[in-house]
């Protein structure tokens, strides 16, 4: 492996949690609030849509697009580099290796189509993102399945990016230390999970 590939490959990693993670924590949480009422998130919304235009703009080309950019074309690389031998050896790391570039391949493409349509065609061309219109377009049930499958897709590849960002920057050293940050891995995952298609179904209610 090059220096270059070496850094990338860093980069890469910490990419996924800062700010791509940290982003997607902040997406469950804004989707979330509908568990508290339709108006609670209208409300968080609007206060989202206050940020000056200008300054929206610059946050979402470099903390979000950009960064989204690189992780999935250099995670697009990588995975097509990778050798799955899940079938071969049914470790369950193994198996989350498997699923690690399954649920990329999935994310990459629902995010360009979430970003896509809501970003740049709704909100883009002017219509405001409510709870009535999430509510019409998630009561399509084939929608509503491919959104849910995204969400725990996108939470799965961070989740579990979390556990592999910890071995590759030698946080978690050692077999026990890397057993109990994948079980805390595994945890959030389920957590953020739940939370979120909980709050999914709130939407067609």
């Amino acid at each position: 492996m090059s220096n270059t590939d070496f850094y990338l490959r860093r980069l890469h990693s910490i990419s996924g949690i800062a700010p791509i993670g940290v982003f997607l924590l902040e997406h469950i949480f804004t989707i979330s609030t509908v568990i508290a009422g339709p108006g609670v998130f209208d409300a968080a919304v609007a206060k989202l849509a206050a940020i000056p235009h200008a300054l929206l703009l610059t946050l979402e080309i470099c903390f979000i697009a950009i960064p989204l950019l690189f992780h999935g074309i250099y995670g697009a690389y990588i995975a097509m580099q990778a050798k799955n031998n899940v079938s071969d050896y049914g470790y369950l790391r193994n198996r989350q290796f498997w699923l690690q570039r399954m649920s990329a391949w999935y994310t990459f493409v629902y995010l360009i189509w979430h970003v896509g349509y809501l970003r740049i065609v709704v909100k883009g061309g002017g219509t405001p993102i409510s709870y009535a219109f999430l509510h019409d377009y998630l009561s399509n049930p084939i929608v509503f399945v491919l959104y849910a499958i995204g969400l725990v897709a996108a939470i799965y590849h961070f989740t579990n990016g979390l556990f592999t960002f910890c071995i590759t920057w030698g946080i978690a050293v050692g077999p026990r230390a890397q057993g109990i940050v994948n079980k805390a891995a595994w945890g959030l995952f389920v957590v953020l999970s739940g939370v979120g298609l909980f709050a999914l179904t709130h939407y067609i209610a």
